[in-house]
């Protein structure tokens, strides 16, 4: 289903007062429980230190100073509480423009666990299983082909019929056998996925997810679904397969379902004017210092040009620190915040489980997040067991450790080579200032 962006706001109005997402029971329900939204307080009052805390603020500040970045937002969280939460350095060093608290950041692959979590509100609601094929809700992908031989000279290929079929969890999991174009780590895939216009991350382009969606599904595989895990824009066609099931554009359900219940007043995949010029530059590390990074396959300023229409799943959105912080403190609460709950707590002990056996390697995956194992905890520096996490094409990290009740997120808006260890040094240090 498309809404014309004229209708779009009496669309998302609608919705609101109705609490209703077009052919399902309540968009979100009340919960016995009522955790607060996060709130500052003295680190002290959670058990953290701080003056190990205070280590994040030279860490942090000190990685500016060299120009190993050009700035940053860092919010911990620990409790439900905000122990620090501070911005530094520039959003746009050409106008020298400070980063502040509010900052918006495009948050690129961090979007993949929203959107996860989109497809489990619907399937906690018994619209479908997980194990179902895709081609059920999107026949195009029926009958998948695996990549046999390919042309580099005219891009031709062969392909043999795939041993399955593209399930739900296969999308969510990447393992799918599903590529990722440009960023795709074989040669032959960008070249077969630029052939067949399939648009990779974000863009400015008059293109809706679903006409992309749809060129990806006569594309071959990389492998057998279920028999790799090749990171891929399975995501973006779950974006797809969500306006099919729940029949209301993906950006309004994300809006009716995840944000306005939870508060995230600030994520969306389209900036309104208002909000532009809290837009982060995307910076690069130039000869004379720091500079906007140009136009490459994509535009850096999608969020706020072109035509909007784009719902990347993958990689689309854009979001503060304290929105980011408040989706996760969701899943550290089992579910529910300010009331109102998202997904069960059983759910999530599902969607936390290790779903890709060993075809990560040493790695787990889950159905939302990259998940630390016993092996991550005897390395160090990466949370208890069970701590999940991911980051972002433009150089955003975050991570939440429910057994230590902490919630870690680090903003900055980058590309391109970096003397940036900023994000591993954020990580040990938040689990460092733990003191109870």
């Amino acid at each position: 289903m498309t809404t014309h962006p004229a209708f779009r706001p009496l669309t998302i109005c609608i919705l609101l007062v109705a609490g209703l997402s077009a052919g399902s029971s309540a968009a979100q329900t009340r919960s016995t429980r009522n955790t607060q939204a996060l709130t500052e307080v003295a680190p002290e009052s959670v058990g953290m230190s701080a003056e190990r805390i205070a280590r994040i603020d030279q860490m942090l500040q000190k990685a500016v100073e060299d120009q190993n970045i050009p700035g940053a937002v860092a919010l911990v969280a620990r409790r439900g509480k905000i122990v620090y939460w501070k911005a530094m350095g520039t959003a746009d060093h050409q106008t020298g423009t400070a980063l502040t608290r509010d900052s918006i950041f495009r948050i690129a692959s961090q979007s993949k666990a929203i959107t996860s979590t989109a497809v489990m509100m619907l399937w906690e609601e018994g619209r479908f299983q997980l194990d179902d094929p895709i081609s059920r809700y999107i026949p195009e992908f029926a009958d998948p082909q695996v990549l046999e031989d390919f042309d580099p000279a005219d891009t031709t290929f062969t392909a043999v019929p795939a041993s399955r079929e593209i399930t739900i969890r296969h999308l969510l999991t990447h393992t799918s056998g599903l590529g990722y174009g440009v960023i795709d780590g074989d040669e032959r895939f960008q070249k077969m996925y630029a052939k067949a216009g399939i648009t990779d991350l974000f863009t400015t382009e008059d293109i809706s997810i679903r006409e992309s969606v749809l060129k990806l599904a006569k594309l071959p595989l990389h492998h057998n679904p279920g028999e790799g895990f090749t990171y891929s824009e399975g995501l973006d066609v779950l974006g797809y397969f969500i306006e099919v099931i729940a029949g209301v554009p993906f950006d309004v359900f994300l809006e009716t379902r995840i944000f306005k219940p939870l508060g995230m007043t600030d994520t969306a995949f389209y900036l309104p004017v208002e909000k532009a010029d809290r837009l982060v530059r995307v910076q690069r590390k130039g000869e004379r210092g720091w500079e906007r990074y140009p136009v490459t396959f994509y535009d850096p300023q999608y969020p706020v040009t072109g035509a909007r229409r784009f719902f990347s799943g993958g990689a689309g959105l854009s979001s503060t620190a304290l929105d980011y912080a408040t989706f996760l403190q969701m899943y550290i609460n089992g579910g529910e915040l300010r009331g109102v709950r998202i997904l069960s707590r059983t759910t999530i002990a599902t969607m936390m489980e290790n779903q890709v056996a060993d075809l990560w390697g040493d790695n787990e995956y889950g159905l939302a997040f990259g998940l630390v194992t016993d092996a991550g905890v005897t390395k160090g520096g990466r949370g208890s067991m069970g701590t999940f996490d991911w980051g972002g094409y433009f150089n955003t990290q975050y991570f939440a450790d429910p057994e230590e009740d902490i919630v870690a997120v680090l903003m900055k808006q980058t590309q391109g080579p970096l003397q940036d260890q900023t994000g591993w040094k954020f990580r040990l240090m938040v689990g460092a200032a733990v003191d109870d």
